[in-house]
């Protein structure tokens, strides 16, 4: 499973650094509506989100609200290039947890936590899949937020409409 894991982080890491380096600057707090989620805030979530790879070995859980708040203050990444390093450093994390776990070790239960309460046990394998899921979907609502900018959509799966590479 670690090797399975180590090649797919690989794979979505470069797909994460083309969309990373279509980031237009200046756009950090924009929305294409009301309800939806900044861009700024979006892009440094798929710059960061393979750090929780690593965390889901490394941690046994994790409170979205723990109490007396998040300690967790990560300065904005406002640049293509801020963002990249960001994916870099988080890649490298997740590399480095799963260089050292073991299978085994996978199988083991991981807890999310609201304010406390547990809404979510899962084998650390499973976090670690749901993770790479919500890196692509995250991602794809990069690539429409671009696409509505007017930015270039790099090919992610296979072509886009402005980087055909893999035509």
């Amino acid at each position: 499973m670690t090797q399975l894991f180590l090649e797919e982080l690989d794979r979505e890491a470069e797909r994460s650094k083309r969309a990373l380096e279509q980031v237009p600057e200046g756009k950090y707090d924009w929305k294409p509506h009301e309800k939806s989620m900044a861009f700024g805030y979006l892009t440094e979530m798929v710059a960061m989100m393979p750090s929780w790879v690593g965390m889901a070995i490394t941690k046994d859980e994790l409170d979205l609200k723990p109490p007396g708040g998040s300690q967790y203050k990560p300065a904005p990444m406002r640049t293509s290039a801020d963002l990249i390093k960001g994916l870099e450093k988080s890649v490298a994390e997740a590399r480095a947890a799963l260089e050292g776990t073991t299978d085994e070790y996978l199988m083991t239960p991981w807890r999310l936590l609201v304010a406390g309460q547990e809404v979510m046990k899962l084998p650390r394998y499973a976090m670690m899949r749901d993770t790479l899921n919500h890196l692509a979907h995250h991602r794809g609502q990069m690539t429409v937020y671009l696409r509505l900018m007017g930015a270039t959509v790099p090919a992610l799966y296979g072509p886009s409409a402005d980087d055909r590479r893999f035509d």
